[in-house]
């Protein structure tokens, strides 16, 4: 008889002692460091994976764990200093390899190639291609970021990179890095 009563304390206090532990798990639940966050809503949210991963999100992560701010071609430098501030790093200039295009590019679709197989729709990480199945698609290019990741999807290659047009939205004025040195006469 004292055994059962043993037991059956036992088992009460491991409801109990369950519930106390459920009950703190919901309650002080931590959703994950509220930095990271703050580092996902600075990028782009372009999922592009230019930076070596495979979304904005898990880049935030390796940025919190050590890795480099300077590896988003998309978010730039207005992006970099945004990161450098936030958690009180030197500012850097873009990765080398990843260096902003010169001539920045988006995708356009040949359409009397185009099938519609909606593979490049698929892959589109910003949905800059408009189209839908066995119909022709075509690139809305203020959407287009140039991440060129509809290209190795489309069967019958009928995606080609081309230099974005020059509009008085996206036009800069020259950098004096940009320009060629002038001899002056003597």
């Amino acid at each position: 008889m004292s055994t059962l009563v043993a037991i059956l304390a036992l088992a009460a206090l491991a409801l109990l002692f369950g519930a106390l532990l459920g009950y703190s798990a919901i309650r002080f639940k931590v959703d994950g460091d509220p930095l990271i966050d703050k580092i996902d809503e600075i990028l782009p949210q372009t999922q592009c994976g230019q930076c070596g991963y495979p979304g904005c999100k898990p880049y935030a992560e390796a940025i919190l764990n050590g890795e480099l701010i300077n590896k988003c071609p998309p978010g730039g430098e207005q992006g970099i200093i945004a990161l450098a501030e936030l958690l009180g790093r030197d500012v850097i200039s873009l990765d080398e390899e990843l260096e902003e295009k010169k001539q920045p590019t988006v995708v356009f679709i040949r359409e009397a190639d185009c099938i519609g197989c909606t593979k490049c729709i698929q892959a589109c990480p910003v949905d800059a291609i408009l189209g839908s199945a066995k119909m022709m698609h075509t690139i809305l290019i203020d959407e287009c970021t140039g991440c060129d990741l509809c290209i190795p999807p489309c069967p019958v290659d009928c995606i080609d990179i081309v230099p974005l047009p020059i509009t008085s939205q996206n036009w800069k004025p020259p950098q004096p890095n940009d320009l060629i040195p002038v001899k002056l006469l003597p």
